[in-house]
């Protein structure tokens, strides 16, 4: 039976079963545990929120001179909407501060369950429903902002930021492929959980800043078995997030792994997630190496015959853009300008900041350049090769003129 008292009401030996307000709102990622310790105690205490739903079947009861608030059980929420038209920020601005928020909270989520993982702890993948639930509406408002913000992580942090860009980017192929919202949704959490049987990985193996031995690479090969088997112990029934937890390595030509799978057998969940993992993945710094420039990577990715659907290839693309944000572009008058922005309706013309003239050599004070302007005489001309060029601080022009 579920009970909703006041923060200040919880003590030691009460279960917790949910936090009331927004994830957003106060500093618990995990809402359903034992309080078993003074440390746990006061971070409840103090974690922003002001209510909490206890199960007194799973741990102690409100004491009897303080009532409770409710005694019902929580109803259950209803479909979450995608937001309307009118909700979506004009400025990638204002959505760019909510995003880093959410960013960093969600890797933070992410963090905490792959270390809980370590030790042998179940996870709870319902405690996750409201991570996906602000990814998805960060998404819906302005799809620019947190998959360009996803793609900011240090080497050290890839594995667990590596789950939330991809998380972002399965929400935004998903609507591009038109997937009904809860299709959307489950693409989401399946994208945050890809990777958790990464988990069961010895560190030196996941971490190491070389190349990986045969055995070592078995070693790495056998982590969507363990992530599905890790799910489904801890309780996990959604067989479509299962599927793409175990099948994200898959190829189209049947030579992935771990089950070889023939095209025909390859699920669409899965097959996004194949594109998905693999873009964040080329397109982030590793211990071993530099990340490759956007644009760069989706034109590779288009070579490689045999790896992934086609269709839903073509569809990421049409959902980054032709030049994604972060990508280094030459311009036709001879200067590179950083993609800071698309513009949907010219997918050809993204927003851009020119910073180097390639006529005369020198740096450039940054400037804003909108191509799809009227008026506007500048074009791309192709995308520049990052390794050409000595720039240190690519992500960075982009990041802080947003």
């Amino acid at each position: 039976m579920l009970k909703k008292i006041r923060v200040n009401q919880a003590a030691k030996g009460m279960y917790i079963q949910k936090l009331e307000g927004s994830w957003m709102d106060h500093n618990f990622w995990r809402t359903r545990l034992l309080i078993e310790d003074d440390a746990t105690l006061a971070l409840l205490h103090n974690c922003g929120a002001t209510e909490v739903w206890i199960d007194i079947s799973q741990g102690d009861d409100v004491g009897e001179d303080a009532s409770p608030l409710a005694t019902p059980q929580p109803p259950p929420p209803p479909p979450r909407p995608t937001a309307a038209p009118t909700d979506k920020p004009q400025d990638l601005r204002q959505e760019l501060k909510r995003a880093e928020l959410i960013r960093e909270r969600a890797g933070a989520a992410v963090r905490n369950m792959f270390h809980e993982a370590r030790m042998g702890s179940a996870i709870d993948p319902d405690a996750f429903v409201p991570v996906v639930n602000e990814i998805v509406d960060s998404v819906t408002r302005h799809g620019d902002a947190l998959i360009s913000l996803s793609r900011l992580k240090s080497a050290d942090e890839y594995t667990y930021m590596h789950s939330v860009a991809v998380c972002a980017l399965m929400v935004s192929l998903g609507r591009n492929l038109n997937l009904s919202e809860e299709d959307c949704r489950l693409a989401g959490m399946a994208g945050l959980m890809h990777d958790i049987g990464k988990a069961g990985t010895p560190l030196e193996v996941l971490n190491k800043p070389g190349s990986l031995t045969d055995e070592e690479f078995q070693i790495i090969r056998r982590h969507p078995e363990i992530g599905e088997g890790m799910l489904r112990e801890s309780g996990m029934t959604n067989e479509k997030v299962l599927d793409v937890v175990r099948h994200h390595h898959e190829r189209m030509s049947g030579n992935g792994y771990p089950d070889r799978l023939p095209a025909e057998k390859i699920t669409l969940l899965a097959r996004m997630g194949a594109v998905t993992d693999v873009y964040d993945a080329i397109t982030s710094n590793r211990p071993y190496k530099a990340g490759w420039d956007p644009a760069e990577s989706l034109a590779k990715m288009a070579s490689w015959k045999g790896h992934f659907d086609e269709e839903v290839l073509k569809a990421f693309i049409k959902s980054l853009g032709i030049y994604p944000t972060g990508s280094l572009v030459r311009l036709s008058s001879g200067r590179l300008a950083v993609v800071v922005e698309q513009n949907q309706a010219r997918i050809t013309a993204p927003k851009v900041k020119v910073f180097f003239s390639t006529n005369s050599g020198t740096q450039l004070r940054p400037q804003l350049l909108d191509l799809a302007q009227p008026g506007c005489t500048e074009k791309i001309l192709a995308r520049e090769p990052r390794e050409n060029w000595p720039f240190e601080n690519i992500e960075e022009l982009w990041h802080d003129d947003a």
